[in-house]
């Protein structure tokens, strides 16, 4: 028997999630959640928006495990604020992989993060809680990624590779072995990194 699963956001990023959920046909999607009143009574495909951020406690009585569903580009704070409100209400957050990822068994995977179609995770990988590994990343040997990261579509995170907390790493990015980025960074897309970098920098090729 399937879960039944709540998908938090109703934007282009929870069309995605949607299809990583459906192919690994181990959950029923109940619905979505989206504050956005323009969007209230619409459905995403086949799902329908059940409510808004206040609504959750009400449908936690009858579905118990959520995916956020929201992007993160500039900012991880609006993935953090319903990370910490599901925890709150008692949901729990699996671990979505794709199956057409590749995730070591030696690797480490936190609750609440997707991994996107094609991604790789490698040997001795650490990925933190509420991450998002997009389509066709590759997190490669010993990276250790933290909490509410976001590891955008083709990135390439070479081995021994530290990312803080609350860190975005562009499109086609690589970085380069056993560098260290700091909390709250943003790495810009087609960027190539072959140095440290401290928290709180923005860094552009």
């Amino acid at each position: 028997m399937k879960s039944k699963i709540l998908i938090i956001g109703a934007g282009g990023h929870a069309k995605s999630v949607i299809d990583v959920i459906e192919a690994t046909k181990k959950y029923k999607i109940v619905g979505l959640i989206d504050n956005d009143i323009k969007k209230r009574n619409k459905k995403i495909y086949k799902y329908n928006i059940l409510g808004r951020d206040k609504d959750l406690k009400k449908i936690r009585k009858f579905c118990g495990l959520a995916v956020i569903a929201i992007g993160q580009i500039k900012s991880p704070k609006n993935r953090i604020n319903i990370f910490k409100l599901l925890k709150n209400l008692k949901f729990k957050l699996p671990i979505i992989c794709s199956q057409k990822s590749y995730v070591s068994k030696n690797s480490l995977i936190k609750e609440g993060t997707v991994v996107f179609h094609r991604a790789v995770i490698n040997a001795g990988a650490k990925v933190g809680k509420n991450c998002i590994i997009n389509t066709g990343s590759v997190i490669e040997h010993d990276v250790t990624i933290g909490d509410n990261c976001h590891i955008s579509t083709g990135a390439v995170l070479n081995g021994g590779v530290t990312i803080g907390d609350n860190s975005f790493i562009g499109s086609g990015s690589v970085l380069r072995e056993n560098i260290k980025v700091g909390k709250n960074c943003i790495i810009s897309a087609n960027t190539f990194l072959n140095k440290n970098l401290k928290n709180n920098k923005i860094y552009k090729s």
